[in-house]
């Protein structure tokens, strides 16, 4: 699970949104405030299973806090260490020597990207999402989203990837979402990223009736249905999460696939 898709997007209203401030960590307690706030998300609410090092005294940390950037946004009313209310960690490709250490590759086969797609330094990963409780409204989705664009704009980046959660682990179960965007946004051959055996579970049902666009767009979390909105293409075949009971498809944006009106919304 890289990009949390229901607990950034969930409709709730936003406490003090004239005073959030959008910025990348630049102190060791900015990046303990944002893995206190993903534990808190990830682990409390979500009921995700820990791994060896994975938490440490209320925080979830992992080896790839130190290679990222992590995007913050800030509610300075609150004490500093409650003050992170959403985050999203970055991994530009120049930060790696070896394109397959993204972390999507321990769910995909970044092959045909990384052969056929923007040059490794043009890539950015995107993950470890998530938003406080209270704060799961517009506002501060769109902040970190306006941080995203600005980070893309300022390292040159091409195109942004990850993985995208829908809950749960029954694949069956997900069916009509998960043949809906075999449907209707599987990337093109060349890019065509696949979920590795060992976590595969199939994105499109040949046999399954063709999904009703309505009903299926209404069960897909928000966070995925923004990135159809943006242009994204998504990968071949789910990658099944245990640890954090999630099924995950892999999101590729291309930023020329992003159209101009939605840039103009990120810099209001």
């Amino acid at each position: 699970m890289s990009l949390s898709a229901e607990y950034i997007q969930t409709p709730a209203r936003t406490l003090n949104p004239a005073t959030l401030e959008v910025r990348l960590a630049e102190t060791p307690l900015d990046l303990e405030a944002a893995q206190r706030l993903r534990y808190q998300v990830f682990y409390e609410e979500m009921g995700a299973t820990p791994l060896v090092n994975d938490i440490w005294h209320g925080l979830d940390i992992d080896h790839f806090d130190a290679l990222c950037d992590h995007l913050l946004v800030i509610d300075p009313l609150l004490p500093r260490e409650q003050s992170v209310v959403g985050t999203y960690r970055l991994l530009p490709g120049s930060r790696l020597a070896d394109p397959t250490d993204f972390y999507s590759a321990s769910e995909f086969d970044l092959g045909p990207m990384l052969a056929n797609g923007p040059a490794l330094d043009r890539l950015l990963e995107c993950g470890r999402s998530c938003v406080a409780k209270g704060y799961r409204g517009n506002r501060t989705v769109q902040m970190l989203w306006r941080g995203i664009a600005t980070y893309m704009a300022d390292h040159q980046i091409e195109a942004m990837f990850g993985c995208a959660s829908l809950p749960g682990t029954n694949a069956a179960a997900l069916a009509p979402q998960l043949s809906f965007l075999h449907q209707q946004a599987l990337a093109p051959l060349p890019l065509r990223v696949t979920a590795l055996p060992e976590r595969a579970a199939p994105l499109g049902q040949p046999n399954l009736p063709h999904p009703d666009k309505r009903s299926v767009l209404k069960n897909l979390p928000p966070l995925i249905k923004a990135y159809l909105r943006l242009g994204a293409w998504v990968g071949d075949g789910a990658s099944i999460d245990t640890q954090f009971d999630t099924t995950d498809v892999f999101i590729l944006l291309p930023t020329d696939r992003i159209p101009a009106r939605y840039y103009a919304h990120f810099d209001r």
